[in-house]
């Protein structure tokens, strides 16, 4: 039998007994016993039909007992002086045999030693321990003592790695995403102001006259938010509340940047003596907010800031005047743009 495979059985063994799944039954001749902090004495004559396993404790099976089962003992003493049909494993323990063990005997971290009258019917494997063998001991498998590390494979000469270099960044399709995403979030807009023209009027009046004050509103709403989604997703009641909650930052987002974008089209209006009308206006002033942003964000390592600032501005904007439901505190009205509309003949 492998010791490998001897020393992993013997291992899984230990973790299904130590899984408290049932009653611990300590000083039985009848299933497993457990035992913390306390010896353990099998007398002349009696039987164990389980495993024992002892922490903190000494274990003597005096002759003529037998244990039918796996022993286990952590920081103690063993004095086997009677069978056991099992495999043996001592940590961090020391250990006398005088008598017979069908199985397997691993030592960790401690010491075991085999007086001539004992017979091991397995494998004894010692890992950073000792094994003290007198003469007329009876080992059936092999005695293994601190295995030799495994050592690193002959390399004949070197070898060049070449590393896989795939470039799949390509800027013409990014700005193509760009382009896509602003033409999406301006056709929103143009929806928005048809049924949300005041709101996105106090949302802009709140950007223009505080940006400052925005912007740390929007620094808190982008910490807060994700502490909110944790905290509401860890019972399963509140994980609908937590789903409604991720979906708040990107409709402030789309909110923040339409009223921002309205704002960025009354003034290019302004700029070339023109008046559109206001759907024109917010779906064009938004259509070059989100393109610009996103254009300067594709810049290598300071676009993203550009991006991050407005990205605080807009949601601190909508989270001041809770989604436009009211005035700014502090903060002017914007006033809205008329439209003049030419007489009909």
């Amino acid at each position: 039998m492998n010791i490998k495979t001897n020393i992993i059985r013997v291992f899984l063994i230990l973790a299904i007994l130590l899984v408290p799944t049932g009653v611990v039954l300590a000083q039985s001749s009848s299933g497993d016993v457990v035992l913390f902090g306390q010896n353990y004495t099998l007398q002349s004559g009696d039987t164990l039909n389980g495993s024992l396993v002892v922490f903190g404790g000494n274990i003597q099976i005096e002759e003529g007992a037998v244990v039918n089962g796996d022993i286990i003992l952590f920081g103690g003493n063993l004095s086997l002086s009677g069978g056991a049909n099992g495999e043996v494993v001592l940590v961090g323990g020391n250990g006398t045999v005088f008598d017979e063990v069908n199985g397997d005997m691993v030592v960790i971290g401690g010491q075991i030693k085999l007086e001539s009258t004992s017979v091991v019917r397995g494998d004894v494997v010692a890992i950073g321990g000792q094994v003290n063998r007198e003469p007329g001991a009876q080992v059936s498998g092999n005695v293994t003592i601190n295995a030799p590390p495994v050592s690193p494979p002959r390399v004949d000469r070197p070898s060049v790695v070449r590393p896989d270099v795939q470039v799949t960044y390509n800027p013409f399709w990014e700005i193509f995403k760009v382009f896509g995403r602003a033409l999406a979030v301006a056709a929103i807009g143009m929806l928005l102001s048809l049924f949300l023209q005041p709101q996105l009027d106090r949302v802009a009046g709140a950007i223009v006259s505080q940006p400052l004050v925005a912007g740390g509103y929007g620094l808190l709403a982008v910490i807060a938010i994700p502490v909110a989604i944790v905290i509401t997703a860890v019972t399963i009641i509140l994980i609908p509340i937590a789903l409604l909650i991720a979906l708040i930052a990107p409709l402030a987002w789309i909110l923040g940047m339409v009223a921002f974008g309205q704002e960025v089209g009354d003034r290019f209006t302004k700029a070339i003596n023109q008046t559109w009308a206001p759907v024109l206006t917010i779906g064009f002033g938004t259509f070059i907010l989100v393109l610009v942003v996103g254009l300067v964000g594709m810049i290598p390592c300071v676009g993203w800031l550009a991006s991050f600032l407005v990205t605080l501005v807009v949601v601190g904007g909508v989270a001041m005047t809770l989604f436009g439901s009211r005035n700014a505190p502090g903060g002017m009205i914007r006033q809205p743009v008329d439209v003049e509309v030419p007489p009909t003949s």
